[in-house]
């Protein structure tokens, strides 16, 4: 009767792995609800469930004419909310919420990439020095009151210095035998110190200025707008795709290069693949938001912890816990907390104790990452 049951391990995880996808969506539509009615002006629940779902029928009439007609229902489903209510939810907070998310997913994805690529667990989004690089090309930016793209000025050059720098570590670390991972971090934090000393330089002649660089540093997703959703989801989503097409080849590269390249993996081409890919989604994620630590070092962790080491169920499941992780943080600065604060101050606020909490329990051999 052994076929009534499955005892396969393989089976077990992939239905573990299941539950926590559809409780973690579950999670994250919800946090979006509770998150848009929170705020100085109170809003219930089912009123922003009716906000969104009016204007979704609204687009549908307009992008379609065959339903034309149905506009009267549009506003009839919205009746009873004034227009305030309307744009306080649809062209205030989700974009903020969802803008939000969007980046704690990146930055958990890319997380996942650089720990199993690079083979070590203190990897982030920031190893390679994209960081510095965003910070760098943003500083320049507010200390030249550059506003040839408008306001999104900073976050182009943001992403510009991120990319740059993203080039410079790979020329230095490139050799006639390939980089090395080694090679890598080591480029990286070198960039980064040139650049961190940089970014203190532009401070110290800032004067007035200093305040808005420093704001800047610190991250936030104050007064973002769909155009920056729609900046972070068109390198995200291509990112994602990328990401999930070499997951299986990812697994092999975290036993080694030289044992990856013996199972068939092109040892040499795919870890550049996704190391790229994932800088240019880390870049794209600080050029919006600024500078937030610890989501991209946490979250795979803790991930790995629940549903194991396969990267094809562990990078959408990071990008889902990312997402929930970040979008906690911002509601509590931004609707709990009397006064906001910057969210990389409450990420690392949050991340450091935490992150020493399962470092002491692995080391002291009663669980962890």
């Amino acid at each position: 009767m052994s076929f009534l049951y499955n005892d396969n391990p393989l089976s077990r995880a992939s239905h573990s792995s299941w539950a926590m996808a559809i409780f973690l969506c579950g999670l994250l539509v919800a946090t979006i609800c509770l998150s848009a009615g929170m705020g100085y002006l109170k809003i219930a629940w089912t009123d922003v469930l009716r906000v969104v779902w009016a204007e979704i029928l609204r687009l549908m009439c307009t992008f379609r004419e065959s339903m034309a007609d149905r506009s009267l229902s549009c506003d009839a489903f919205a009746a009873g909310l004034n227009e305030l209510t309307r744009t306080i939810v649809i062209d205030v907070r989700l974009p903020r919420i969802l803008t939000a998310a969007t980046v704690g997913g990146g930055l958990a994805l890319c997380g996942v990439v650089f720990q199993g690529i690079l083979l070590n667990p203190l990897a982030d989004p920031y190893t390679l020095g994209v960081s510095a690089g965003a910070a760098f090309g943003a500083a320049v930016a507010l200390l030249l009151n550059l506003t040839a793209a408008g306001i999104y000025s900073v976050p182009i050059c943001a992403f510009i210095g991120a990319t740059a720098t993203l080039l410079l570590v790979i020329y230095l670390s490139s050799s006639a035998g390939g980089a090395s991972a080694n090679n890598l971090i080591l480029s990286g934090i070198i960039v980064a110190a040139i650049l961190s000393a940089g970014i203190s330089f532009l401070k110290y002649v800032a004067d007035e200025q200093v305040s808005v660089i420093i704001f800047w540093l610190m991250g936030s997703f104050a007064s973002k707008t769909w155009a920056d959703l729609g900046l972070t989801i068109a390198f995200l989503i291509p990112g994602m795709a990328i990401f999930l097409f070499y997951a299986r080849d990812l697994n092999l590269l975290c036993l080694g290069r030289r044992a990856a390249a013996s199972l068939g993996v092109d040892a040499r081409r795919v870890p550049w693949i996704l190391l790229v890919t994932a800088s240019l989604v880390a870049a794209a994620c600080v050029a919006v938001s600024g500078i937030i630590g610890f989501v991209g070092l946490l979250v795979p962790h803790m991930m790995r912890a629940i549903v194991g080491p396969d990267n094809r169920r562990l990078l959408p499941l990071a990008f889902l816990g990312g997402a929930v992780l970040l979008l906690w943080a911002d509601t509590l600065t931004r609707a709990v907390l009397p006064h906001e604060i910057p969210i990389g101050v409450l990420t690392a606020l949050i991340g450091g104790p935490f992150f020493c909490y399962l470092f002491r329990r692995r080391q002291t051999g009663s669980g962890g990452f």
